[in-house]
């Protein structure tokens, strides 16, 4: 088995799935536990829907580099979603599945009617669950995840203590003088950048797994933010190479092996958390 992956590593568009996974699984647990403490836990899967949506947009449209609509669309979204709070007459909640439920026909409706594919029901299922595309990866496209993914690192880790304030009591921080509305702008824009970027790796409807399961394993383990955050990545990156290697060698779909391996991670914690309590 060693050497079969050594070989299957030889070939450039491996390295670069696997480079591009592992920065995915980084950027998306770093603030999966923000999201699970603030109860937003759904808000992956909303603007994947989003992501969606938008992707249909593009294809109708025949551009070629689907993000100039794709990412701001998807910003947008979670600006929206991340504002609806006490004040508004939409709870966060109603909004995430309103505007998921609403994207997803929409994008539905959008390629069904102006189809430019002949094999429509695979490019949908493709684009909801994940395909190869991780694995038709190209050099520029490799180069702007690593970009996005540093810049997406180098953001929590600057700001790590603002979001901490944020996450856990937003009116004490608000209070106390942070703008706390200039760093939710912040972490929507950061959760936007990471859905478009997953929607390669796993597709819309398995996007939400990369988010909530690493923080919820951790939270079994560990108590500390800093060290659920911790936890949370190297859990994620962990269960993302080893996603991605069993489906290589085996040849099942990426996103489906990476969230089950999420998922068997879970157990592992839950049980260790059980057994330490």
């Amino acid at each position: 088995m060693t050497g079969t992956l050594m070989e299957y590593i030889r070939y450039p568009f491996v390295r670069y799935a696997l480079i591009v996974g592992t920065l995915i699984a980084l950027c998306s647990s770093l603030l999966g536990v923000t999201l699970v403490l603030k109860r937003f836990s759904f808000i992956g899967d909303g603007l994947s829907h989003v992501a969606f949506g938008a992707i249909a947009i593009a294809t109708v449209l025949q551009l070629t580099n689907k993000m100039i609509i794709v990412l701001p669309l998807t910003t947008l979204s979670a600006v929206l979603l991340l504002r609806t709070g006490k004040n508004t007459k939409i709870r966060g909640d109603a909004a995430i599945a309103m505007i998921s439920v609403a994207a997803l026909a929409f994008g539905y409706l959008l390629m069904h009617i102006f189809s430019t594919s002949s094999n429509l029901s695979g490019d949908v299922c493709s684009t909801l669950f994940g395909s190869a595309s991780i694995l038709t990866l190209t050099q520029p496209e490799v180069w702007l995840c690593i970009i996005l993914s540093a810049a997406v690192v180098l953001i929590f880790v600057l700001f790590y203590n603002k979001i901490f304030a944020v996450t856990f009591d937003e009116d004490f921080s608000r209070a106390a003088g942070t703008k706390a509305d200039a760093y939710n702008l912040l972490i929507a824009v950061v959760i936007a950048v990471i859905i478009v970027l997953a929607m390669n790796l796993v597709g819309s409807l398995l996007i939400s797994a990369l988010v909530i399961f690493p923080a919820l394993s951790a939270m079994r383990i560990f108590k500390s933010f800093r060290s659920v955050t911790v936890c949370s990545a190297v859990l994620s990156v962990i269960c993302a190479v080893f996603g991605m290697v069993i489906s290589i060698l085996a040849g099942t779909p990426v996103g489906s092996t990476i969230v089950a391996a999420n998922a068997a991670a879970f157990g592992i914690c839950y049980v260790t958390g059980i057994k330490r309590s």
